[in-house]
């Protein structure tokens, strides 16, 4: 790093710099490496501003990629850190560079000789924490209709509130959110999900962004849940929830889609109580359906709809119980499980947050002493296997599967019956020929 004015930038940044301000050209720290310079906050990423053409900035370095030509942008390679250069936009100037930005707080540039260059009071609005657009908001959302989504993620982010005046366009222009592809609406979202702020899905809600690109969870902002163990509508339990689990990207999601299939099972008692029955089902399958239309892998698909299939099982701080649940839920996932509806809890009325903390407290401490005394909880697990049973006699690999599951359900009711001995002694009696 190397302190060059009133900031201290990696060398190699530096470096570009000053081998483009040497070459007749003028070159700036630009962006969001500025911004959280001067918010106290380590940049990620050092992005570089300059009047040079891509193949300028190709013949003074060495090793450059183009990773995004189309846009002006160059990556120049050093000590294997990459550094974006990209072309002025239709200007000669950094001011008017600065003019096509998108918020006020990312269309500030340093110079290591010039200093701050600021002509939107970006500097100003990081200290009031307000997040304003750079001249026309219209004009900006038409250029990039994720900007819509963006400002509620900076919010979210850094803490900052969105300008009045900002909210409002956001809201007038929330359709043109649809123009914009799933993966950078994922990530956006994810963003904000993972923030110290995910209630800002509040904002998203009232601008009307929620309803073009997550219709499934604007919905349950309209079911109430008139019952003893909730305090808070669909939307808000789970945006409660999603505060209470670790910031985890697959563990944040399933909170918030956890309850989405309340929005259509939603039954009334006689005394006026309302049940959700079977919510869990439709839950998966809301979960499955947006996940794979915001792009994610296969992998989070899984996990995420897994733990909401389960997240409403009942689990008993018994021994016999947690065996089951982990049988059936897996190993590598149940700890998860258990994450996961604790977080419902402290989502729910608190008053009977305390006996239902325990209760899950004291299923942890069984887990790891069922994990630690290695009980058997898997096939694999059973001290006795396929190849034993064809050794018998047995043939028909349908009905080695169905023995070995049968045994496995006895065991898990019984860990002391997985010896070998008793297991067999267990086999039906009639033993097929070849």
């Amino acid at each position: 790093m190397i302190k060059k004015g009133n900031i201290i930038i990696p060398k190699e940044a530096f470096y570009i710099i000053d081998t483009l301000n040497n070459n007749n050209y003028e070159a700036y720290l630009v962006g969001g490496c500025v911004r959280d310079y001067l918010i106290l906050k380590k940049p990620s990423d050092w992005d570089i501003a300059t009047n040079a053409k891509p193949s300028d900035i190709k013949a003074l370095f060495i090793k450059t990629i183009d990773t995004g030509i189309k846009h002006n942008t160059i990556t120049v390679v050093l000590n294997k850190k990459n550094f974006e250069v990209t072309t002025f936009k239709n200007s000669l100037c950094i001011e008017d560079d600065l003019s096509y930005r998108d918020f006020t707080i990312n269309a500030i540039a340093y110079h290591p000789d010039k200093g701050f260059i600021d002509p939107f009071f970006g500097v100003q609005d990081i200290k009031n924490s307000i997040i304003r657009c750079v001249g026309k908001t219209s004009d900006r959302f038409r250029e990039d209709p994720l900007r819509l989504l963006r400002a509620v993620r900076l919010s979210s982010t850094l803490g900052f509130q969105i300008d009045n005046d900002l909210v409002t366009s956001i809201h007038h222009n929330c359709n043109l959110i649809k123009n914009v592809s799933a993966e950078r609406i994922r990530d956006e979202l994810t963003k904000i999900l993972t923030s110290d702020r995910p209630m800002n899905f509040i904002v998203l809600h009232e601008t009307g962004l929620l309803k073009n690109i997550l219709p499934e969870f604007d919905l349950s902002f309209e079911i109430s849940q008139n019952h003893p163990y909730h305090l808070y509508n669909v939307a808000m339990h789970s945006l409660h929830t999603v505060s209470h689990i670790e910031n985890i990207s697959y563990l944040r999601w399933t909170m918030l889609l956890h309850d989405t299939g309340k929005c259509f099972t939603k039954t009334t008692d006689e005394k006026g109580i309302d049940h959700f029955y079977g919510h869990s089902e439709q839950s998966v399958d809301i979960s499955k359906k947006v996940l794979q239309r915001l792009k994610f892998d296969n992998k989070t698909i899984n996990k995420v709809c897994t733990l909401v299939k389960h997240h409403d099982r009942t689990i008993q701080p018994n021994y016999k119980s947690i065996r089951k649940a982990i049988n059936t839920v897996g190993e590598e996932i149940f700890l998860d499980l258990l994450k996961v509806q604790k977080a419902d809890k402290r989502g729910q009325n608190p008053a009977f947050l305390h006996d239902r903390i325990d209760k899950s407290n004291k299923i942890i401490e069984i887990y790891h002493d069922i994990i630690e005394k290695k009980h058997c909880l898997r096939l694999q697990d059973l001290n006795i296997n396929g190849n034993d049973l064809k050794k018998l006699g047995y043939t028909q690999g349908k009905e080695i599967g169905i023995i070995l599951s049968n045994l496995l359900k006895e065991v898990i009711e019984n860990p002391q019956l997985n010896k070998k001995e008793m297991l067999l002694k267990m086999l039906p009696h009639k033993i097929p020929t070849n």
